[in-house]
């Protein structure tokens, strides 16, 4: 582990050229699996096709692991209550602090679940490599408008759960763990201020996503997957930045495997008023206990301190 022996910057530019080159060689093994999703109509080839493509982004997942553990002290907390039986469909929801919450998941979980597939922003799509090498595994990609745009179009509003429904119906007979960041956007002091959220740690959750995508795949979960992720304090910077300088070692990932209720399954939550107060209602309480949770695991990570079943992610 090199974080021992170089100054943090010279880590964190070191380990950043390495994720580029580890993605740079995954892409050139991605590019037949993309070309059969770009041109070939058949569905069994395109199945075929996405299969091949999340395996090489498992492969993708063990390398960045390599680098980690090549040039930090890795010695993340994560502990899992509940059992996570692979083969099996899950959703996983959990707060949202960067971009690092998704590389985090990926290899924290990686012997437990299925290749993560997230909701990204529709702007998402645009970046080199990543972008179309998510739309290739059928990743999500979720307009966001406007509140403007919604005034003047309230029609807007469906894109996102019609773009919800198209992607859960790919996944009713291949097991897949679907992630949802339900608070929408990386949390912020200033953000929770201006969504004058009632939670310390936590932003409002938007539930009606997470509604629809239960409705469409319910009974395919077996369970739910709820993850905390709690970072060392930043002094100053990015957590990404302090994250690939090796200042994150002992963040902790936190999850817990929970049934999800029948009564949540179905449901009109656009139509049905009594439904929809009912699902922000369970909702809100998993947000609420996952607020209180996170003010134990952020002074976990700041402190350093073993949680009751630590254990770190092995390579």
């Amino acid at each position: 582990m090199l974080s021992m022996l170089l100054p943090a910057p010279l880590v964190g530019v070191l380990t950043a050229g390495l994720m580029v080159v580890v993605l740079l060689f995954i892409f050139v093994l991605l590019i037949p699996g993309i070309v059969v999703k770009a041109v070939v109509p058949v569905p069994l080839l395109r199945r075929w096709a996405t299969r091949y493509l999340v395996a090489v982004a498992g492969l993708w997942t063990r390398l960045n692991g390599a680098v980690y553990r090549l040039m930090q002290d890795v010695r993340w907390q994560v502990e899992i209550d509940g059992l996570i039986e692979p083969g099996r469909s899950y959703l996983l929801i959990g707060n949202h602090q960067s971009w690092v919450d998704i590389l985090v998941i990926a290899d924290a979980f990686r012997r437990q679940m299925q290749f993560p597939r997230f909701f990204l922003k529709q702007q998402l799509i645009w970046v080199p490599i990543i972008g179309i090498a998510c739309w290739a595994m059928d990743m999500p990609f979720m307009r966001r408008h406007s509140r403007e745009a919604l005034a003047r179009n309230p029609a807007l509003r469906e894109d996102d759960l019609r773009s919800t429904r198209r992607f859960c119906e790919r996944y009713r007979r291949e097991p897949v763990t679907i992630v949802n960041f339900l608070e929408g956007t990386r949390f912020t002091d200033a953000k929770r201020a201006q969504n004058a959220s009632p939670y310390q740690h936590l932003l409002r959750p938007k539930a009606a996503g997470l509604s629809f995508t239960l409705n469409a795949m319910g009974e395919q979960f077996a369970g739910l997957i709820d993850v905390s992720i709690a970072y060392r304090p930043v002094a100053s910077g990015s957590i990404v930045w302090s994250w690939l300088c090796g200042r994150q070692q002992t963040l902790v990932v936190q999850a817990e495997v929970r049934p999800i209720p029948a009564s949540v399954l179905h449901g009109d939550y656009a139509g049905d008023e009594r439904f929809r107060a009912e699902f922000q209602a369970w909702v809100n309480e998993l947000w609420a206990r996952k607020d209180a949770r996170l003010g134990r695991l952020k002074a976990q990570a700041r402190d350093g301190l073993p949680g009751p079943a630590a254990s770190a992610p092995r390579p």
